[in-house]
């Protein structure tokens, strides 16, 4: 199982990399070459990109989710 996710939100430029096994979610650079680089232009003109993921859901804090409410 996969232990690191890349984030990104819509409307916002940064990507943050979530560490499941640390616990850990950090802002990380602009990548200027390779897939992310793409896939990061890609959402930045409004696509959606997820690769292994099939569950992502913006809530507006951490106790919405624990109560069971997502953002519509």
């Amino acid at each position: 199982m996969a232990n690191v996710v890349i984030i990104g939100i819509a409307g916002e430029s940064e990507l943050w990399i979530a560490d499941l096994a640390a616990g850990t979610v950090t802002k990380v650079p602009a990548p200027s070459t390779g897939a992310l680089q793409t896939a990061n232009e890609l959402r930045n003109n409004g696509a959606t990109v997820t690769k292994g993921v099939n569950l992502a859901v913006l809530a507006a804090s951490a106790a919405s989710v624990s109560g069971g409410y997502m953002d519509g």
